[in-house]
């Protein structure tokens, strides 16, 4: 059986709850403890920045986004970030040997620097997906024409395990400036809409209102960007597919009341993305704003889903610290994107320790389940 595990690693453990402390080497953690986590044995560099612009920050590569399915490794990753935003391109590292080596490169007909250029100033927010039916890998990521925008909605295609990509494809170019992609597809052969691929945005320029655009065959062409039934707001959305074919999309709602100004929420489609359900939410969240200026002042979710469709989402999140002045990072689970369990503590300090988490990140082993996920 292939194996799709998303985020930087394949992992099969006893406990969701053992897996999920294990984000103490994903999430940041300030702390008198910091220095010892600095250098962690067994870490090998498989990408660097080749950019030498002088606009943007060189030797830099941040976000990355990995995907496994087989034998087959991809990441994709901001390379140069300009300090307000963007890169000056997308680049990719891949592994065929299950992560044993890796060849990278760049991304061709994306910005200004790639090779062949593109028409962009910058790239951002890049997201890996691997299409089974059509056998394509996909990095999507946004296209900046202007850091003030417009900025267009893109996906590259790799025919060849990720080894060499496609110009960059146009999956939004309304005009509008698009926001926080994020791509999957539907990998499992009894699905009714086997081969489709989905791609969740916002649309910042009316609000973030969330939006999904959807490929049926293998990102060459993307249907036109729909809404939520209740036409809803919100960032940072990662769907996830069921064997069944249901997609489940969490993400950040906003409430705007000065108190509490997020919602995790969820939305859902059972016709292969022909239409989109009202959001509904799961839960309010608390969410403390780091120190220091850290960029992780909105508590954006991570979603993965195990082999029997259960989806895990955890997030940043000061519920059940005293005066709620450090984060906690959190899970909930649902089986089908409707009801979802009571919020849960990841263990990973003491309640009162003063360590600071956020910005998480969960991989799931897709051929296991619930317990041994």
């Amino acid at each position: 059986m292939s194996t799709i595990s998303r985020h930087r690693w394949r992992i099969g453990i006893p406990s969701v709850l053992m897996l999920l402390a294990l984000l103490v080497s994903l999430a940041f953690a300030i702390s008198s403890r910091a220095a010892s986590h600095a250098a962690i044995a067994g870490i090998h560099v498989i990408s660097t920045d080749p950019f030498h612009n002088k606009d943007s920050q060189h030797m830099t590569e941040v976000e990355p986004d990995s995907l496994a399915f087989g034998h087959t490794v991809v990441t994709a990753m901001q390379q140069g970030r300009f300090w307000n935003g963007g890169a000056s391109d997308i680049g990719f590292a891949t592994s065929s040997d299950g992560g044993k080596t890796f060849i990278h490169g760049s991304l061709p007909g994306l910005t200004v620097f790639s090779k062949p250029a593109g028409i962009y100033a910058r790239a951002s927010d890049a997201s890996v997906a691997y299409d089974a039916k059509h056998n394509v890998w996909l990095i999507s990521s946004l296209g900046i024409v202007n850091p003030a925008g417009p900025v267009d909605l893109v996906v590259n295609r790799s025919t060849d395990g990720g080894l060499h990509w496609s110009a960059a494809i146009p999956v939004n170019s309304s005009g509008h400036f698009n926001d926080k992609n994020w791509s999957v597809c539907d990998d499992t052969p009894t699905s009714p809409f086997y081969g489709h691929c989905y791609t969740e945005f916002d649309n910042a320029s009316d609000g973030d209102r969330i939006q999904m655009s959807t490929s049926t065959d293998g990102g060459l062409t993307w249907g036109p960007a729909k809404e939520t039934a209740n036409h809803d707001f919100g960032i940072g959305g990662q769907p996830l597919v069921q064997p069944s074919g249901r997609v489940i999309v969490p993400i950040i709602g906003f409430v705007l009341n000065g108190v509490q100004p997020f919602n995790l929420k969820s939305f859902i489609s059972t016709d292969g993305g022909t239409s989109w359900s009202a959001t509904e939410i799961v839960t309010p969240i608390r969410s403390h704003v780091p120190e220091g200026g850290i960029r992780a002042d909105i508590p954006l979710p991570s979603a993965e889903m195990d082999a029997a469709g259960k989806a895990y989402v955890v997030w940043s999140d000061c519920r059940f610290e005293p005066g709620c002045k450090y984060n906690d990072i959190v899970l909930s689970t649902t089986n089908n994107g409707i009801v979802w369990s009571g919020v849960k503590r990841i263990p990973i300090d003491p309640i009162g320790s003063t360590v600071d988490h956020f910005v998480p990140g969960v991989a799931v082993d897709r051929t296991t389940t619930d317990g041994s996920a």
